[in-house]
């Protein structure tokens, strides 16, 4: 198989899973405007308007860190696409446990473990993703399309396992403050959007 195919394969259900988010913000009846208004009635769903962006944004700085680690390979091998197999897994299954924590957070129980199995969720995907760069980069660095040297591919490797940890503690921490989890959450798609090093050339990295 082909990057090119691989990439091709992994972009759509990418694109599916992030156009799916949109799915989660409703238009507010007329009912509940009645009483309070429009605006009133808006402001209430900030939970959902909130999840969309943590996961939209989450799922896109994946999709540009995805294709800046398959544009360095030559050629996949089988372990390669099992690897890419779980991490698009992980990201399809990323619209259920959006909903999940958007409809429970401000509810009076529940809201703990949803945003537990949220944020688990964004941890199951960065491990998906680290290891799989860890196969390209450390196990298999000869199917690299060019030759880096050990430290540029540890440094690639680590920055991409970095969020495994954050992402973890905002798991613990759902039992104490689902709102800190989320935040946390929004805070590591905001770390992963700006590239690494002062050159910044490279997102994924």
């Amino acid at each position: 198989m082909t990057t090119a195919r691989l990439e091709a394969f992994s972009d759509g259900v990418i694109a599916v899973a992030i156009t799916l988010l949109v799915l989660n913000i409703g238009v507010p009846s007329f009912a509940e405007t009645k009483h309070h208004g429009l605006a009133h009635a808006l402001w209430r769903n900030w939970p959902v308007y909130a999840a969309f962006l943590t996961s939209f944004l989450t799922i896109g700085i994946i999709w540009i860190n995805h294709h800046v680690a398959i544009r360095r390979l030559r050629e996949p091998d089988h372990a390669i696409l099992f690897l890419n197999l779980l991490l698009l897994m992980s990201i399809a299954v990323l619209p259920f446990s959006t909903s999940l924590m958007a409809t429970y957070l401000k509810q009076s129980q529940g809201q703990h473990l949803a945003a537990a199995i949220y944020s688990g969720a964004l941890l199951v995907m960065a491990l998906c993703f680290a290891a799989l760069n860890r196969h390209m980069l450390l196990v298999k660095p000869h199917r690299l399309r060019e030759e880096l040297s050990l430290e540029r591919r540890r440094q690639i490797f680590y920055r991409s396992f970095t969020g495994v940890i954050p992402y973890a503690i905002a798991t613990a921490l759902a039992v104490v403050s689902p709102y800190v989890t989320v935040a946390i959450c929004s805070a590591l798609a905001v770390f992963y959007a700006f590239p690494i090093g002062s050159g910044g050339s490279d997102p994924a990295g």
